[in-house]
């Protein structure tokens, strides 16, 4: 059995927290990048119908200009809440986890139409929630 100091746990905790908050900071830049290609995506679908491929019918199939709408609305929090979680704002985090749910959901109900970016869209909101949910910024370092 190894004995560690006492400083070492908490070394352990530090290092771990450091590494939450540098992501925290990723994902707060990461989630305003989303935001960003969100909000143009549903510009996109709003401006022009035919910029979209249509794929097989689906049991979530909405009006593209509908999707345009929840994807612009989606965006623009998630750009406002990005830049919250940047400027250390403690409401942001919360929000953040709220918003990486809701976009998880809405790219998981756009899969038929565009796959692959949906897919990376979810992965990215799932290192968003990972990150803002783990990192304490409370803890001592």
């Amino acid at each position: 059995m190894t004995h560690t100091a006492p400083g070492e746990e908490r070394g352990t905790l530090s290092a771990k927290q450091g590494i939450a908050a540098g992501t925290s900071i990723g994902a707060a830049i990461i989630l305003i990048v989303v935001g960003v290609v969100q909000l143009a995506q549903g510009i996109a679908a709003v401006a022009e119908d035919e910029v979209f491929v249509r794929g097989v019918e689906y049991v979530y199939k909405f009006d593209f200009t509908t999707w345009g709408w929840i994807h612009i609305v989606l965006g623009a929090i998630a750009i406002i809440v990005g830049a919250g979680l940047v400027s250390g704002a403690g409401w942001a985090r919360f929000t953040a986890i709220v918003i990486a749910g809701l976009s998880i959901i809405a790219n998981f109900l756009w899969l038929p139409y565009y796959p692959w970016w949906s897919i990376l869209i979810i992965a990215l909101d799932v290192v968003v929630i990972w990150a803002v949910s783990t990192w304490n910024p409370r803890a001592e370092y």
